[in-house]
């Protein structure tokens, strides 16, 4: 899906390499195109975490260069106010959510389309690994060629009327593909490192920076009998199937966070990578969204990813209320973890995905 040559596209420059060879992409297929930074953080905002002057000198560079006109707005307020603000009510409920999928449905592919309208555009484009088709009653979204980049998964939140109007220029290319396209053009970022995490954390230590807004709590860490092994100092600082950090010695395999009692603020904790309370057969996921609009027919089987990056796995969903829905795994899952993301897919394509919710022990 690509609309006529000359037709006006905003593409959000990012000073990364991917996004670059997005609006190099645009050009060659004859495009009218206009660069857009978008800052999305400010406290903080020096280069020892988050490098957004340094990302705008590229960005700047990048356009120079392929004689593409640059814009740059501040959408740091949405951000805190509609992502940053909801992530740190998440952790403190003792959840952990996933601001990458926050800021796409927020920002990228909302305050970012109404931005290009305003600059006299219809469509948007970004360098996301990720491919936008049509079939005979919608459009759908699909992985990237790259099966080690695709970013479908930060996507799902994503429906017809952001697609309609979105554009995935590099969604068909390997990685190594826009490498060499960058070298070939002398890009400053041909070869610079992809960024890791989410800026406003940059590298600091992650408990360390949400000390910062969260207070300290500390409560017991027990065994799932009860027996006192340690002291935590905020159950938000945890993650399920979280290892490094809990400070607890002794003998016998490593410990790792099975649960968060947040009744008595309680850590629980177990002992192997693979003890029977991190497993589940089944999950519950809410705040659903379907890209193509309607949900399947339930029970549906497809695949899921219950985190980035992990091979889909076979499973079952079943519909228990307006929003909410039951997945059944064929193989028991490790660590899903309220809060964050159910992703589902047909194959390539993906349907849509949730929020997890509560747990049911298989």
């Amino acid at each position: 899906m690509r609309p006529e040559k000359n037709t006006p596209v905003v593409v959000g420059i990012s000073g990364g390499v991917d996004s670059s060879i997005a609006a190099w992409q645009l050009k060659e297929w004859g495009h009218d195109v206009i660069g857009l930074f978008m800052k999305n953080w400010e406290e903080d905002d020096d280069e020892s975490y988050c490098a957004a002057a340094e990302d705008l000198e590229i960005a700047q560079h990048v356009c120079r260069q392929l004689d593409v006109p640059l814009h740059t707005v501040n959408f740091s307020h949405e951000y805190w106010e509609r992502v940053f603000k909801l992530f740190l009510q998440q952790y403190q409920a003792g959840r952990t959510p996933n601001p990458d999928v926050l800021c796409n449905r927020e920002i990228k592919f909302r305050e970012f389309l109404d931005h290009a309208d305003r600059l006299g555009a219809k469509y948007i484009a970004t360098g996301h690994y990720a491919q936008i088709d049509s079939n005979p009653t919608a459009l759908s979204l699909l992985k990237g060629n790259d099966p080690s980049k695709d970013q479908s998964y930060f996507l799902y939140t994503l429906g017809q009327a952001e697609l309609q109007h979105t554009l995935f220029p590099i969604g068909t290319m390997l990685k190594s593909e826009v490498r060499q396209i960058a070298r070939s053009l002398g890009m400053p970022n041909a070869d610079r490192k992809d960024s890791t995490g989410i800026c406003f954390i940059g590298e600091r230590r992650f408990r360390d920076f949400l000390a910062r807004y969260l207070p300290p709590s500390p409560g017991q860490i027990c065994t799932l009998d009860d027996t006192v092994i340690g002291e935590h100092q905020g159950l938000w600082f945890y993650t399920l199937g979280q290892r490094h950090g809990l400070n607890i010695g002794g003998p016998g395999d490593a410990w790792y966070v099975a649960a968060k009692d947040m009744s008595r603020n309680v850590l629980r904790v177990v002992q192997g990578h693979d003890h029977p309370a991190l497993m589940r057969d089944s999950a519950q996921a809410e705040e659903l969204s379907w890209v193509e609009n309607d949900p399947p027919q339930f029970p549906f089987r497809c695949s899921a990813k219950t985190r980035y990056r992990q091979a889909d796995q076979a499973c079952t969903l079943s519909r228990i209320g307006p929003d909410k829905i039951e997945i059944t795994f064929e193989q028991p899952q490790r660590a899903i973890t309220p809060g964050q993301a159910l992703v589902l897919y047909d194959g390539s394509r993906l349907i849509g995905g949730g929020v997890f919710c509560d747990l049911i022990n298989g």
